[in-house]
């Protein structure tokens, strides 16, 4: 099967995949840049930009960390990435995923459409909001991410009447997918929820809506996955854990040994302080959590509003920020990798072109 382009907004998308956005600091400059060069969709995760450049960024940092949301998610962070993502893929269209749960979530949008995003993509939330952080920027496509017909319903009805406008495109989000779920942990391992029984109903009501694209995510994995997707009427898909196993990927070499290392059974779901259930690999930080010895939690970094201020960190036994953070630095001891449920299929490090081929064209 050879892929019809995807359109988002006023960008055509040669090859009809998405990269997730996956923070902090696993889809940065060089692994977006790189598949927006290569035909693909590249996404700037805007989580943790903080970090960026060993916190070249962040104006002021406590015990290392980035203190408050406006040093965790960088302005100047953000925009150092995208200066660099353009050097490698020029004017191709780049996008930004920005998390509906975080705080700040507004002022990143209009920094991420200032810092030069074609397209913004937001999840974990229903983001009934988000048009009005764009307004004075209508050339930026917007793309929400659901997991329910209803959820669509429910996001177009809100855009319609509040702002006169719909979504470019949505990207359908089954319970594979790598880090935050929008299922409870029951629904992640039920029939009705998994993926390929979502996209028609999906398709279905996008098509009440002008005949929205739908790019289908979670747990897709290789040509015969994207072609079954195209098959229930899919316009693209979206992948993220995939894409760590490329020499440009930003997360650290260490990151990618915990996944080249894994076993199916090692990747798991876990209760997270952003209120969903989040999917990675087993490693030394889940046996910390379980016994309650990890590392103290004093929320420097006040990364999400559902966490309120390390609460919800405290009654999980960990700060997001700080063991994401880790991850990114390649702390195997402290560090939480996340993971779709096809993580450990990953066997070698390749290129992203090569990765590009062998989903299109096949393995």
């Amino acid at each position: 099967m050879s892929y019809a382009p995807l359109k988002i907004g006023q960008y055509t998308i040669t090859k009809p995949i998405v990269q997730g956005g996956m923070g902090v600091g696993i889809s940065w400059d060089k692994l977006a840049g790189t598949v927006s060069l290569e035909g693909g969709l590249g996404v700037i995760s805007s989580v943790g930009t903080g970090n960026y450049e060993d916190k070249l960024y962040s104006d002021k940092l406590v015990a290392g960390r980035p203190l408050e949301a406006d040093n965790f998610y960088s302005k100047k962070g953000l925009k150092a990435i995208f200066d660099n993502a353009r050097k490698i893929c020029g004017d191709a269209p780049l996008a930004c995923n920005v998390l509906y749960a975080i705080n700040d979530y507004g002022r990143v949008v209009t920094d991420a459409c200032e810092a030069g995003a074609n397209i913004i993509i937001t999840g974990a939330g229903l983001p009934t909001n988000m048009p009005e952080f764009t307004v004075d920027y209508p050339h930026v496509a917007l793309v929400p991410i659901v997991s329910s017909p209803k959820a669509l319903s429910i996001i177009c009805k809100r855009w319609q009447k509040r702002y006169d406008r719909l979504p470019d495109a949505v990207i359908l989000e089954g319970p594979k997918s790598g880090g935050h779920q929008g299922f409870t942990y029951e629904q992640c391992g039920m029939d009705e929820y998994q993926l390929e029984n979502l996209v028609a109903p999906v398709v279905a009501e996008a098509a009440l809506w002008g005949n929205i694209p739908v790019i289908a995510a979670g747990g897709v994995w290789d040509k015969k996955d994207i072609d079954a997707m195209m098959a229930l009427g899919a316009a693209g898909v979206q992948m993220g854990t995939r894409f760590i196993g490329t020499h440009e990927c930003d997360a650290h070499d260490n990151f990618k040994d915990v996944l080249l290392a894994a076993k199916e059974e090692d990747i798991t779901l876990m209760k997270s302080p952003v209120g969903y259930p989040a999917r990675g690999v087993r490693t030394n930080l889940h046996g910390l959590i379980d016994t309650r010895s990890g590392p103290a939690i004093k929320c420097i970094s006040n990364c999400v509003a559902p966490c309120h201020r390390g609460v919800e960190a405290k009654e999980v036994g960990f700060c997001i920020a700080d063991r994401l953070s880790d991850a990114y630095m390649g702390n195997l001891e402290f560090g939480l990798f996340f993971s779709g449920t096809n993580g450990y299929k990953i066997d070698k490090i390749i290129s992203v072109k090569e990765l590009m081929d062998k989903l299109t064209l096949g393995e």
